[in-house]
């Protein structure tokens, strides 16, 4: 019985200095302090100022997206807006937001860049005219004035849209009138404006009082495309980084849509003494059918059609081919373009 007695006493011990050390040891993993991983750090260079179509990156900076996904992002605006894509390629940032045709031209003339994902998803430039001048058709445009801010592809994109119509570039005049689009248009210097953005020019015209119409390229011959688009280094991107990039963008975009007026108001508390006005407002509000739902997926075709009408303009002398590389992340693809 002794025997016994000291047997059930010194399990009893036994089992006491188990649970003791049990205890301790969960004591001591749940109160162990947790290592997070360091931050990825991205220059971010925009196209221009911020304004609502950077929306998606605002909000994910402001909400918090892109630091729950491991990023630490610094925004900057160009003081050059033909820069960004050329700061990429020298490797000087991470990304950039620039435009399709211009990845395309970019790309032809050898500069190392690929497209890491979609802002806006849908052309914005239009050719523009006031209500009530006489111009309802591309039959209408013989004869005029086309007022540009920047010379260069609008034979192709401009004679393309006229053609659709049954008029010859060579019908129109084209003058350079810089960055004063809406006022030549206003003060009747110009017939049309090409150029100006669906979301902003008629806004800004219509607070002035004035009444746009806007004829839409991919509606009248000229191959739809993304305006909006980032760009890395082709040969040194960091894909996870990318990945989680548009991971963030997507979250930023999804509540957007869902929440567009509280988002709103995150994305003008960013700068509120330049982006708080009535015009932004109504830009914001044009512009949510135009971010990318999905940064990261990309319509190869669209790129390809836009390359070959590029080509066939002689805008471009070598049409890029593309190399289509998979983004584990977010399952989706960015193309790159190989000479």
């Amino acid at each position: 019985m002794k025997k016994t007695g000291m047997r059930h006493a010194a399990i009893a011990a036994v089992s006491l200095m188990l649970s003791l050390t049990a205890s301790q040891a969960a004591f001591a993993d749940t109160s162990a302090p947790t290592t997070k991983p360091t931050p990825k750090s991205m220059t971010l260079m925009l196209d221009w100022f911020v304004n609502p179509n950077h929306g998606p990156i605002v909000i994910a900076q402001e909400k918090g997206y892109f630091k729950a996904n491991g990023l630490d992002i610094t925004i900057q605006e160009p003081a050059d807006p033909s820069m960004p894509p050329k700061l990429v390629a020298a490797n000087k940032a991470d990304l950039a937001i620039t435009y399709q045709p211009n990845l395309t031209i970019d790309v032809a003339a050898g500069l190392p860049l690929v497209r890491a994902g979609t802002l806006i998803a849908t052309p914005l430039n239009t050719l523009m005219v006031l209500e009530g001048k006489g111009i309802n058709s591309m039959a209408d445009f013989k004869g005029k004035t086309i007022g540009i801010a920047i010379a260069g592809n609008e034979e192709a994109t401009i004679g393309t849209m006229l053609q659709s119509g049954g008029v010859n570039f060579d019908d129109v005049k084209i003058i350079n009138v810089g960055w004063a689009l809406s006022s030549s248009l206003a003060s009747g210097k110009v017939d049309a404006i090409w150029g100006g953005l669906r979301n902003f020019e008629t806004n800004q015209l219509a607070l002035e009082g004035y009444k746009a119409k806007a004829f839409f390229p991919e509606e009248h011959g000229v191959p739809a495309y993304d305006e909006l688009v980032f760009v890395a280094n082709a040969n040194t991107y960091d894909k996870a980084a990318i990945n989680a990039f548009n991971h963030a963008l997507e979250q930023a975009t999804t509540y957007i849509v869902n929440h567009p007026q509280a988002a709103w108001k995150t994305f003008v508390a960013y700068a509120p003494d330049t982006l708080d006005n009535e015009l932004n407002h109504r830009a914001w509000n044009d512009t949510l059918t135009r971010f990318a739902l999905r940064p990261a997926a990309v319509d190869l075709q669209r790129y390809d059609d836009y390359a070959a009408f590029m080509k066939s303009h002689n805008i471009i002398s070598t049409q890029p081919t593309r190399r289509i590389t998979s983004l584990s992340f977010s399952n989706a693809y960015h193309t790159e373009y190989q000479k």
